[in-house]
């Protein structure tokens, strides 16, 4: 039955499958809340594509990125291969539970999710029956996490979006992942375009989404000269040095009509996850990535505008 799983998912777009018993979550985890029942997590881990991140590495093409490797794998690619996995687990006559992330539902008060319009998250949500995605796809062995948050794996390093199932069935499980992709070096905290990891790895959600939406003017080709005229600080802004809270974020935010959302509230990544490809090229450089490409991901000097464009 485990092998019928791993074909099925794999034949419906996912690359990492792996499985977790019950018992290595805590009796409080919210599982247990969502489905009492559950003996084991099913893992879920879906590539984005590399080619997706070369077109803001290029500066060629944005809404790619959103489009196919945000929009179309939460909403379509990853539930597709959740409910086919789900199906053959009832057909079997086990409870199967989708776990997906709802991009618009948050845990938390004054935080955001920087994928989606702020304004379309709902806030202080669910706080007992969402499970933390991050820890889960740990449990489950799908990865190791790197020094911004994110999952990295052996496969893809952190160019992965995962999802997760519940269900009553037992399976043999899968180890933990044992630490060993991340050395901390911290060119994912020097990468970011507005300055959004701390020192400890923690990241600021709300200075995130302004420059994940494509605030700082020397990586974004499509920024007006004159953008952000109403504000005191813009070259602040538009440099990446400007240190925003909630409160000014919603403010630049409400002034970036710089390219066009996709659908279900999608932002379009101005920074194309810079975090996220430094972390990527290190690994690579490293020779660290068991998934191998004929030629190396960055292959010219970054590119970027002068600040000087702006003043």
């Amino acid at each position: 039955m485990k092998n019928k799983i791993i074909e099925l998912a794999i034949a419906n777009g996912a690359d990492i499958i792996k499985f977790a018993p019950a018992k290595r979550f805590e009796k409080d985890n919210p599982i247990f809340k969502i489905m009492p029942e559950t003996k084991t997590v099913i893992g879920l881990a879906f590539r984005v594509l590399r080619g997706i991140y070369r077109g803001i590495e290029e500066g060629s093409t944005y809404y790619q990125y959103t489009t196919m490797g945000v929009e179309n794998m939460e909403e379509t690619i990853m539930p597709m291969a959740q409910l086919k996995v789900c199906m053959l687990l009832e057909e079997e006559g086990n409870l199967a539970m989708p776990q997906r992330k709802h991009q618009q539902i948050m845990a938390e008060e004054d935080s955001t999710n920087p994928e989606v319009d702020y304004n379309s998250v709902y806030r202080n949500k669910t706080q007992e029956t969402q499970i933390d995605f991050l820890d889960t796809a740990i449990k489950c062995g799908l990865g190791e996490k790197g020094f911004h948050n994110a999952l990295i794996t052996d496969e893809f390093g952190p160019m992965v979006r995962y999802c997760f199932i519940l269900t009553d069935a037992e399976f043999e499980t899968d180890d933990v992942v044992e630490p060993h992709l991340c050395d901390k070096c911290g060119k994912c905290k020097n990468a970011c375009p507005g300055k959004a990891i701390n020192d400890d790895g923690s990241v600021d959600a709300w200075q995130c989404a302004v420059y994940y939406n494509g605030a700082n003017g020397t990586k974004n080709p499509f920024m007006p000269k004159d953008a952000f005229s109403n504000f005191d600080n813009r070259i602040e802004i538009i440099a990446g040095d400007a240190k925003v809270t909630k409160e000014t974020a919603k403010k630049i935010l409400d002034n970036i009509y710089f390219y066009p959302p996709a659908q279900h509230a999608y932002q379009c990544s101005i920074c194309g996850r810079a975090c996220d490809v430094a972390c990527y090229i290190h690994l690579e450089e490293k020779g660290m990535l068991s998934k191998k490409f004929k030629t190396p991901f960055r292959k010219r000097e970054e590119w970027k505008f002068d600040i000087s464009d702006f003043k």
